[in-house]
């Protein structure tokens, strides 16, 4: 991942003119530089180097009378799904940048790398290798603000031949360098990883005190990697000049609590030896899409942790948030003893709720195989939706074995769903000039139109979704996570809404079940709300509505399993009336 191609050179270039050059761009030393005619090879220590090569020299600087070219060096075999998009504007909102991604194809996968560059980094896998090569094509160059695309191929292991990818699952695990941003090739997870489960912690600490937990010659952090079994990654060139860094454990819960102790501590008695009075809190960064399931309903277990704990807790406000930072920041302050009980109870609560989504997705991959949750930003407004070290390419779940996916086998029918949403949420999903809600669609591939309220004090206005059930799974989880986003329903509590669908007025009773088994069997599965009100009238369809109630997941699982129990009811009755239609046949 980090061998980059340095082209357009003069014949005379030696390989200590490239490290000179590299010295005075304060790049670091390259491991390896292999000179050839008018070309050179150079490996860089990490990922975050490369990235500062490829902005800092390509086509900027001349060396020789030439002005060089440099680019990762990718195998033609290993160029294949994965490509790296440079040089986006920072305040971009992820949902923009995944509909323009869109366009070109189904994105399996988007991880934003931490860079020192002022401009963000992601890397995108695509479904097909002819995508990638599509969006390589429309994104080199697109101008967004002051900023222009620049896209490179990177290596996508996944397409490497067995024995290569045999070859490099013997080393077990991903560097250390490149972290979760590349996870590892596709084979290596037929046997477990040693970091596949990980939900490291993630600190903020104040820059004054970075240097006291490195300690002189690394020594002091040395000491806490060793003593808690953890891995500690100290991002020092994150956000050049800041008052506070990031800091990431990797290891079992009991030692990122440990290693975070002892980080707090070592922090204490370099504020006593500088004399500065103030204690100092512990910041704890944690994905937004996480954050309403820490706090719960009407703050219910903040409350709690800080009554246990006697520690006063805050949470940063969702404004914050930004392409750059989907993380918010838990500000916990109390003694040292109190806040490390917090930080225990805190993170048990992050990694349920990440716990939970992880078994959310693998149990919507059967409702529509292949599709993939990652990408839709249905958990608030955060790239990826869950931390990367998920699984195999991030949090995509698994796809179906070839032939079961439905949707593959006929064209897929468009269904009509009418979702409600709170009267003061309608503008920010419009968006200015209603460029919010024709991005959401092109995005979804479905048609969204907002029906005019009925009076002028109404709560809830109706949002009319057309489209394929992927797209109604895209869209209605984009619209979800964006009133999650926009805190309508405040960040205590997860975002419920009430979904309405028209079944046949002949599949109503078999949605209600004999007695209401069928009815209370799916609220049981699916934890909506089903009600099939009783006395309708049908419509001029002949059809009558279904409400379904609850939280994103819940609702798709019911509005699937309702679409079943419809689609057996009509091929039912088509059986019958081939019947009726053969026999008269017969009977001559």
């Amino acid at each position: 991942m980090n061998k980059l191609y340095v082209g357009n050179l003069s014949p005379s270039v030696t390989v200590e003119d490239l490290k000179q050059l590299f010295g005075e761009r304060k790049l670091p030393v390259a491991d390896q530089v292999l000179l050839k005619s008018g070309y050179a090879f150079v490996d860089f220590p990490d990922q975050n180097s490369a990235i500062k090569a490829i902005e800092t020299l390509s086509g900027k600087v001349e060396l020789h009378g030439k002005v060089i070219e440099v680019d990762y060096s990718v195998p033609k075999k290993l160029r294949s799904r994965k490509i790296q998009i440079r040089n986006i504007p920072p305040h971009l909102q992820w949902e923009v940048l995944d509909g323009l991604l869109a366009q070109y194809g189904t994105v399996e996968n988007v991880e934003q790398v931490n860079t020192d560059t002022e401009t963000a980094v992601v890397n995108v896998t695509y479904a097909t290798k002819e995508e990638a090569k599509v969006a390589i094509e429309k994104l080199t160059g697109h101008q967004f603000d002051d900023c222009s695309f620049k896209v490179s191929y990177i290596m996508d292991m996944d397409a490497a031949p067995p024995v290569q990818a045999a070859r490099t699952r013997r080393g077990g695990r991903s560097s250390r360098d490149q972290g979760a941003s590349q996870p590892g090739p596709s084979g290596g997870f037929g046997a477990p990883r040693p970091r596949q489960h990980d939900f490291p912690l993630r600190m903020l600490v104040p820059t004054q005190f970075v240097g006291a937990i490195i300690g002189k010659e690394g020594l002091t952090i040395k000491n806490v990697t060793k003593q808690t079994q953890s891995k500690v990654d100290i991002h020092r060139k994150e956000n050049a000049g800041a008052a506070e860094k990031p800091i990431t454990i990797h290891s079992t819960p009991e030692g990122c609590s440990s290693a975070c102790r002892m980080i707090l501590d070592i922090m204490q008695k370099e504020a006593n030896e500088t004399k500065t009075t103030e204690d100092i809190p512990l910041k704890i960064l944690a994905h937004n899409s996480l954050v309403g399931r820490l706090i719960g309903k009407e703050g219910r277990n903040l409350k709690k942790i800080e009554e246990e704990t006697g520690t006063k807790i805050t949470i940063s406000s969702l404004q914050d948030l930004t392409i750059y930072n989907p993380e918010r920041t838990i500000t916990v302050k109390g003694i040292l003893d109190a806040c490390c009980k917090a930080e225990v109870e805190i993170m048990k609560k992050l990694r349920e709720a990440y716990e939970n989504d992880i078994a959310a997705i693998n149990q919507q991959a059967n409702l529509i195989p292949g599709l993939n949750l990652n990408a839709l930003g249905i958990f608030s407004s955060g790239l990826p939706v869950l931390p990367p070290a998920a699984g195999p390419r991030g949090a995509v779940p698994p796809v179906a074995p070839a032939g079961y996916n439905p949707f593959l086998q006929q064209a897929p029918e468009q269904e009509v769903v009418y979702l409600f949403i709170p009267t003061q949420a309608v503008g920010a999903l419009i968006g200015k000039k209603g460029q919010h809600i024709k991005q959401l669609a092109h995005f979804a591939g479905a048609s969204i139109k907002i029906a005019p309220a009925e009076s002028p004090d109404v709560t809830e206005r109706m949002v009319i979704i057309t489209g394929t059930p992927e797209a109604q799974f895209k869209a209605q989880g984009r619209i979800f996570g964006k009133l999650k986003e926009e805190n309508f329903f405040s960040a205590k509590e997860e975002v419920k809404l009430e979904t309405h669908i028209k079944v046949p007025s002949t599949a109503a009773g078999r949605v209600i079940g004999k007695g209401g088994k069928t009815v209370n069997e799916l609220q049981n599965l699916t934890s909506a709300e089903v009600i099939v009100p009783r006395d309708q009238t049908p419509d001029e369809n002949d059809e009558v509505f279904v409400k379904i109630s609850g939280h994103f997941f819940a609702s798709q699982t019911a509005q699937r399993k309702i679409r079943e129990i419809i689609q057996q009811v009509k091929q039912q009755e088509q059986k019958h009336q081939q019947g009726a239609a053969v026999s008269p046949h017969h009977s001559k």
